[in-house]
């Protein structure tokens, strides 16, 4: 017996050392890629000491005496916190995913080559000024010195479960940063943020299943007589006017409409709706922005006010980081703080010592898809066939011995994306056989992106910029994504600038796919930049821009009509004028705003519906009296989000193909709207059942499945409802995150958190209604920028600074982000040094 206890106590022993030395080495790898926030680092190539200090929440405040020194710590730090979101941005910017993930990711590292965004950005550098290029490598410097010194677990924890993958990724160590790395990720923020390709798509599909003036509802005009455009009056430069072009909805004919082309253009979409979640962005992307002027404010001062709203990833989309030349001289002069992108020198978002600016999506459209007849590889243009541009691709696959090659093919237009797909180039040669017997087309995309640009030199230009002058210069070079910018200035001055390429058309708005082979579908030109719209002091003291519309119609050049209805802007713009005086904290409570303009508008139909169940009617009942704002514990939130979600199913689920089935953002607030007061029109009918159903049928069934749902999901009681049990966040690795292994997922995501807002509301929590009621996208950082003490600025991330999970600033933000509380934000040296928890320097000189 002795000997059994002493067997199985030596056992335990065993056993238990087993178990402390995985616990220790999980927390080694856990914890090795950790950078040191502390003590001295040799970067070669500084002409003087840089001092990087960062306060509790682990935002680096970069002191540096010239740009060269400034921006290779900058990269050196970025670096330290976020490579692996680097390295990973890098590779879907290049196509060159499947290297990483396998085979799995091939099918988006074919769209994306072919797309060409990395080609564009290497033609790119050689646009753009000296000093920008040199920014750039000066940025790569930096980033490089970091992974000379680490590398696997040691950049991140992402390499060392790689690592264990057997396709043999155990020996993947990155390549060099480059400035070509930086830039093309300005093309991926442009590709949600600049077009329209998904809802052509959408609009073609529609097309082929319903008629088109039910097309045509579905995409209804902007409520200007409710809801105010960005600018009030359209004026254009002295370039003179132009008659807007004239609409060509009807060229996209039936005949067209072959099976082949839908197939074709099913392939296309299918793959180019997996970039948004890859990149950060997702449904109910858009933005708030707004400023006002010292007559609204406590200090006499403006305030500025930005929110981007973009996919909820882990981490965090932005990088915060200051910026700041010791001296500010004519060669040295940045003095700049805000958000960034991680692999991304300089501040995107925030201000310097002078101005401050924001941005929300213009969303003009400068995506055109092209129907092309295509011979072999011979393309027609005014009656001649001419031979297609060709080029291979090859990409290596993780698991997989030989690479895969395609031939990427280019009209006039742009590349022929239907090329891409399971079946590759065949899906596209069969598009269209219909139309003529010898002959098939395909569909080419035309985009301003594709176009080689100079936005970086934007960029560092807006960094640097003193005043409303040389700001607006500094947008001339903002090409895409063409964006709202929003200005204040320490002189008291506010303005609004939007910048981009946005195509002047011979014919057509470029709402459906147009014939490529007739040359009157061509871009001409593109809208002058002094046409485009522009404001500076308006009388009344306010600029708010949500995505709603910028001009009002009177505006000659066509910028687009997939505007934000509205919602969110209108209710910024009167929360604005109730206020009273404003300061950053009443600024910042106006982006939590979460009432439901959309419930304020159908509500009062839905009360009005007769309910004989008890039970039923006292879902219904929660309605009454609700001030339709919509905080996390909120009932008739939560009960009003299920009816929307069942209306918006019974109403338009039958009649529309599942594809296009309503997300519940703002257009179908405003079909909705329209629909209220025609109860006999035929979308009300469920065209499944023999009788024909009306609106208050539809109303009344949408209630009653409603009780029913929320019941199953939550409780029989509605004071146990909540709107945040039903509408969750989390926050998802966007690579490891979703691998479906739990113990991995549970290493890099986090939450669920429960929150409050939703779609078309200024806390623009969005949910697809298609899908669920979890979140889809969220406001990914917020700021207020008080212009007159910088200091007394607040900022908040949705995660943290740091993209190490387990580090104490890899969410440390999103609970008071969650809370909807900000931090104080330093900007001035003694403000800093008042927040100092951490010095880092940077020396050339070896063992000092």
């Amino acid at each position: 017996m002795r000997r059994l206890l002493r067997a199985v106590i030596i056992c335990g022993i065993a056993l238990a050392t087993v178990l402390v030395v995985i616990a220790g080495t999980a927390v080694f790898v856990v914890r090795h890629s950790f950078p040191s926030y502390d003590g001295t680092v040799e970067l070669a190539g500084l002409d003087a000491d840089v001092e990087v200090v960062r306060d509790a929440n682990g935002i680096p405040q970069i002191y540096a005496s010239n740009p060269a020194d400034l921006f290779a710590a900058q990269g050196y730090v970025q670096a330290q916190d976020r490579f692996f979101e680097m390295d990973f941005r890098r590779h879907v910017t290049a196509g060159r995913l499947s290297e990483l993930f396998g085979k799995s990711a091939l099918e988006t590292d074919k769209f994306v080559r072919t797309l060409g965004w990395r080609r564009v950005a290497e033609k790119e550098l050689g646009l753009v000024s000296p000093s920008t290029r040199q920014y750039l490598d000066d940025y790569a410097r930096g980033v490089n010195a970091y992974l000379d010194k680490h590398s696997g677990s040691g950049l991140s924890l992402e390499y060392a479960v790689l690592g264990l993958d057997p396709n043999g990724r155990r020996d993947y160590r990155p390549e060099p940063w480059t400035a070509a790395d930086s830039l093309a990720w300005l093309k991926a923020m442009a590709w949600d943020l600049g077009g329209n390709m998904d809802e052509e798509i959408n609009r073609t599909k529609l097309l082929a299943s319903i008629p088109s003036k039910s097309v045509d509802a579905l995409y209804p005009s902007y409520p200007f007589d409710r809801n105010e455009p960005i600018v009030a009056t359209a004026s254009v430069g002295a370039d003179g006017k132009f008659s807007a072009a004239p609409p060509a909805n009807s060229e996209l004919r039936r005949g067209m409409l072959t099976s082949d082309l839908l197939k074709s253009l099913d392939s296309v979409d299918k793959v180019a709706k997996g970039l948004p979640m890859l990149l950060g962005q997702g449904e109910g992307i858009g933005s708030n922005s707004w400023v006002v002027s010292g007559d609204h404010t406590q200090s006499g001062k403006p305030l500025l006010a930005n929110d981007p709203h973009l996919g909820a990833t882990m981490p965090g989309v932005w990088s915060q980081v200051g910026l700041h030349c010791t001296k500010l001289v004519r060669s040295c002069p940045y003095d700049v703080s805000g958000f960034s992108f991680a692999g991304l020198p300089g501040v995107v978002i925030g201000h310097n010592n002078a101005i401050s600016w924001g941005f929300t999506n213009l969303d003009p459209d400068v995506q055109d898809l092209y129907l092309e007849r295509i011979e072999g590889d011979n393309v027609l243009y005014n009656n001649r066939w001419k031979p297609l541009t060709k080029r291979a691709e090859t990409f290596k696959v993780a698991g997989q011995d030989d690479p895969v090659t395609i031939t990427v093919r280019e009209s006039r237009h742009g590349p022929i994306i239907s090329d891409v797909g399971a079946d590759q180039r065949e899906t596209g040669e069969l598009a269209g056989k219909r139309l003529q017997a010898d002959k098939a087309y395909a569909v080419a995309l035309q985009w301003t992106a594709l176009r080689p640009g100079k936005t970086a030199d934007a960029l560092f230009a807006i960094n640097r910029a003193q005043n409303w002058t040389q700001f607006q210069d500094a947008a001339r070079d903002f090409e895409v994504p063409s964006q709202n910018l929003i200005y204040a200035d320490t002189e008291g001055h506010i303005g609004y600038q939007a910048p981009g390429l946005v195509p002047i058309r011979k014919t057509g708005s470029g709402n459906w796919p147009v014939p490529g082979w007739d040359p009157k579908y061509e871009w001409t030109s593109y809208i002058p930049f002094d046409a485009m719209p522009t404001e500076l002091d308006p009388a009344d003291g306010i600029i708010v821009t949500a995505n709603q519309a910028v001009v009002p119609q009177t505006y000659p050049y066509y910028l687009s009509d997939s505007w934000d209805y509205g919602y969110r802007s209108q209710q910024i713009l009167e929360r604005i004028k109730a206020a009273g005086t404003l300061d950053a904290g009443k600024m910042a409570e106006i982006q939590l705003d979460t009432k439901n303009r959309a419930a304020e508008m159908l509500v009062p139909s839905l009360l009005k519906i007769g309910i004989n169940d008890a039970f039923d009617r006292q879902g219904q009942d929660t309605l009454k009296g609700w001030d339709f704002t919509q905080p996390a514990d909120s009932a008739p939130a939560a009960y009003f989000n299920v009816v929307w979600r069942n209306l918006l199913s019974l109403t338009f689920h039958d009649q529309l193909p599942k594809e296009t089935w309503p997300d519940g953002g703002s257009r179908w607030m405003e079909i909705v709207h329209t629909l209220l007061g025609q109860p006999d029109n035929s979308w009300w009918d469920d065209i499944r059942t023999p009788q024909k159903e009306t609106r208050d049928d539809i109303l009344r069934q949408a209630l009653v499945d409603a009780r029913t749902e929320i019941t199953k999901k939550m409780a029989r009681e509605p004071a146990n409802w909540q709107w945040g049990r039903l509408h969750k966040l989390t926050l998802t690795n966007e690579t490891l995150g979703t691998s479906g292994i739990g113990a991995v997922e549970k290493l890099f995501n986090r939450g669920p958190y429960e929150l409050g807002g939703g779609a078309s509301i200024v806390d623009a929590t969005s949910w697809d209604a298609s899908v669920g009621y979890e979140v889809t996208a969220v406001p990914s950082m917020r700021m207020v920028v008080d212009l007159s003490d910088f200091d007394k600025s607040r900022w908040i991330n949705l995660t943290g600074a740091s993209g190490h999970a387990f580090s104490k600033n890899y969410t440390d933000q999103t609970k008071l982000w969650v809370k909807g509380e900000t931090l104080p934000w330093a900007f001035t040296r003694g403000a800093v040094e008042a927040k100092r928890e951490h010095t880092l320097t940077f020396t050339n000189k070896p063992d000092r």
